[in-house]
């Protein structure tokens, strides 16, 4: 099979939807505190399926409160705004892209794997004082890539996914050697066609290799907390070996063996109780 040139693939990302204009203004206002709620949560609600199937996860067991919750304004009321916020992200973002398009790949798998490295990425932005909700943003989107190739290059992506069963590598071994590229990479140029922050581009781009000289430590936590998903089994396949953390990355977070156990405890209670999800 010939493999994919960058070119080729960048051509094409073209042809994928374009993300709802509240999500872009999602993704622009993480850092703001002064945001119009109200304004925010009527644009919201314009999008019917968008409202529905947030308040859908807003009522699941995992973000169980002791009243049903009916409206967007309701759900920020209950849950808060950054909550809310990374459900209509993480709800818009699984809608762009088709299902059972690409056989032996499993979409609700990806975006178990995806929302568990954000619930991790956030975890660990916490402990070290970084904003908790750019990296859950970060951490959701990390392997966007894989998305676009199975999307765009479906059949050539079944090879990719035979090759790891057969010869055990990882998925980002698998697609290099089929493919030619991999999901980093296509990532990255997905994140610049969608007009995404350099800060989450880069973290997207150097989430497998966060040591690149300008990469920015974002890309860093994210890799670390992609890493204890794999080890802790919330992984986008059932890959045989798993993805292995950076000495130098682990080193870099500065955190004492007290703050390490805490934060693996709360990354398990976490990853238990997103099983109550209905991704």
């Amino acid at each position: 099979m010939n493999q994919l040139k960058l070119s080729q693939v960048v051509d094409t990302l073209k042809d994928l939807p374009t993300l709802p204009a509240i999500v872009m203004e999602l993704l622009n206002t993480l850092d703001r505190e002064d945001l119009d709620i109200p304004l925010l949560a009527k644009k919201v609600t314009q999008d019917l399926a968008l409202t529905a199937k947030t308040l859908r996860y807003a009522n699941s067991p995992y973000y169980s409160t002791l009243v049903k919750v009916t409206t967007i304004q309701q759900a920020i009321a209950l849950l808060g705004l950054d909550t809310v916020r990374q459900m209509v992200l993480s709800v818009s973002l699984s809608g762009c892209f088709p299902e059972n398009n690409c056989k032996g790949f499993d979409h609700k798998a990806f975006w178990r794997h995806s929302n568990a490295v954000a619930f991790a990425s956030k975890l660990i932005a916490r402990r070290i004082g970084l904003n908790e909700d750019v990296a859950f943003i970060a951490g959701l989107l990390h392997d966007i890539g894989i998305l676009a190739l199975v999307s765009l290059f479906p059949q050539q992506y079944e090879e990719v996914l035979r090759y790891r069963e057969e010869t055990m590598s990882s998925q980002f071994e698998a697609e290099r050697k089929i493919l030619g590229l991999d999901h980093a990479a296509i990532g990255e140029a997905l994140a610049t066609e969608w007009n995404f922050s350099d800060v989450m581009k880069n973290a997207i781009a150097g989430h497998h290799l966060p040591e690149q000289p300008g990469i920015g430590f974002l890309a860093t936590i994210v890799h670390v907390a992609d890493g204890i998903a794999h080890m802790l089994g919330v992984s986008t396949t059932p890959e045989s070996k798993s993805i292995s953390i950076s000495v130098v990355s682990w080193a870099s977070l500065n955190l004492d063996q007290a703050s390490v156990d805490t934060l693996l405890e709360e990354v398990r209670i976490k990853f238990k109780k997103l099983d109550q999800m209905d991704l």
